[in-house]
């Protein structure tokens, strides 16, 4: 199937399963590098057991040996974020920018033991779950029972009865869209699979880094003023001059032109948590530049975003930038055609470490 006529079809609307979808797949690192990954103090990581009808998590960093034996059944690792660490699991991430990257969130890549899942849950967010080694079994349903197993230490349906049923093999691929409920288990060991997540920012969380980015760049220094408030025999009482100040306030921070769309893009565009970039030495002469595995850049009519910063773009200055976001990377022959502006702006993130160069040309 076409991105196009899935994106009409079922993004947002229903699942879909896809026997084959990458062929002759292979996990993008090894079982004993995702162990490695799962010990760094920089990555996010996860241990989910399950003994009888007890569940147990474990957060990172997780040491080889704070992990059970390979063979003991019931348990799954999970590591977030592992496309910012390898640069086969960013290759994975890259096949499916057939949606805008500003709703990609990472790739999880999840080992687990015969057995082994983290239960029957519902996620907020749009999913591919690739399989990548082993099989597992997904069962989902549309309608289910919402409660919550408050035992459990991770969020389990505490009643959970399946719609659909499938087995993934290697190279399979299932999406599911926000709100469906699904369990996965991993049947018959060293199970592996590839779940690229699609964010969903949530209007209370969205707002309320918006309106701090808004804030931050709100230059009105303008103080309240009472004078002719009369004494009050009711301290306690808000005066309503000083609401009518605050919801005036906030209404200057969005009425500014442009002042939300330039939020939300540095929003947007921060890097992921427990990320640190490594400066570099610009070359004396650019050549092909590709973004770093963790750098994030967007774009929109006016600005340019890059991990968490805006730039004004005007005129051809704009095509080479919007390029470098679209593609990740640029060669160098744009690199050389573009203005001493693109190319001073690209040589400071060379700087920055948010760039690296590349052997084209």
């Amino acid at each position: 199937m076409r991105p196009r006529e899935f994106m009409t079809r079922h993004w947002q609307r229903r699942p879909l399963l896809v026997r084959g979808a990458l062929p002759d797949f292979a996990p993008p690192l090894s079982r004993t590098e995702l162990f490695a990954l799962a010990a760094r103090d920089s990555v996010e990581s996860r241990l989910v057991r399950k003994r009888g009808s007890r569940w147990s998590l474990a957060h990172g960093p997780l040491a080889r040996s704070a992990l059970p034996p390979a063979r003991e059944p019931g348990w799954t690792l999970l590591v977030q974020g592992v496309d910012l660490h390898h640069d086969g699991a960013r290759a994975l991430l890259e096949q499916f920018r057939f949606v805008p990257d500003a709703r990609l969130d990472d790739l999880m890549i999840s080992w687990a033991s015969d057995g082994g899942g983290v239960g029957p849950h519902v996620d907020s967010y749009d999913v591919f779950l690739v399989q990548a080694r082993g099989t597992r079994r997904w069962r989902i349903a549309r309608r289910f029972d919402a409660a919550l197993d408050k035992r459990a230490p991770l969020k389990v349906l505490r009643r959970f009865a399946a719609e659909e049923d499938y087995v993934l093999e290697p190279g399979d691929l299932l999406y599911l869209p926000p709100g469906w409920a699904h369990d996965g288990i991993a049947e018959g060991g060293d199970c592996m699979t590839c779940s690229i997540g699609m964010r969903a920012p949530q209007r209370g969380a969205l707002g309320a880094e918006l309106a701090q980015r808004l804030a931050e760049t709100y230059a009105d220094d303008v103080l309240y003023g009472d004078a002719g408030q009369r004494a009050t025999a009711t301290p306690a009482a808000i005066p309503p001059a000083l609401a009518a100040f605050a919801a005036d306030t906030v209404r200057r921070l969005v009425a500014r032109p442009g002042a939300v769309a330039r939020a939300l893009g540095e929003v947007l565009s921060e890097p992921k948590p427990r990320v640190w970039f490594t400066k570099r030495t610009a070359p004396r002469r650019l050549g092909a530049v590709a973004l770093d595995r963790c750098t994030r850049m967007l774009y929109d009519s006016r600005h340019l975003y890059v991990n968490g910063e805006s730039v004004q773009v005007r005129g051809k200055d704009a095509a080479p930038l919007r390029r470098l976001a679209d593609r990740r990377a640029l060669d160098a022959r744009a690199v050389r055609a573009a203005s001493p502006v693109v190319r001073k702006l690209l040589a400071e993130w060379l700087a920055a470490g948010w760039l690296c160069s590349t052997s084209d040309g």
